[in-house]
């Protein structure tokens, strides 16, 4: 019997477009359930697969810096965040929640019942 050889997948060395890594930002906002570090990773990602030195300079970040406030272990300053945002091509924007009958926003499986 054959051995399955797997190999480490990086999501980085597949957002190639600026359509792709917005997709994928708004993907990882959606899944998020507010947490902002998983965010802060998502960053990272895209960062990563734009250059992290050339993000850093962007946005007026050292690269380590830029490293450890995307690792996803701690959550980046908003500040940050904005400046990596713009630095990254993409823009920030906001959209109205659906919210359910007691005024909180209601959660996307169940708003259809």
């Amino acid at each position: 019997m054959e051995k399955t050889i797997t190999t480490h997948y990086d999501v980085a060395e597949h957002l190639r477009t600026p359509d792709e890594m917005a997709a994928y930002l708004e993907a990882c906002l959606e899944e998020a359930n507010g947490d902002a570090a998983f965010v802060a990773k998502a960053l990272g990602d895209i960062a990563r697969a734009k250059g992290m030195s050339q993000v850093a300079r962007d946005a007026g970040l050292s690269r380590e810096s830029l490293y450890k406030a995307l690792s996803g272990e701690r959550t980046p300053s908003f500040d940050t965040v904005l400046k990596v945002i713009k630095a990254l091509g993409l823009k920030l924007h906001a959209e109205t929640a659906a919210f359910s009958q007691q005024g909180a926003p209601a959660d996307a499986c169940t708003s259809n019942r």
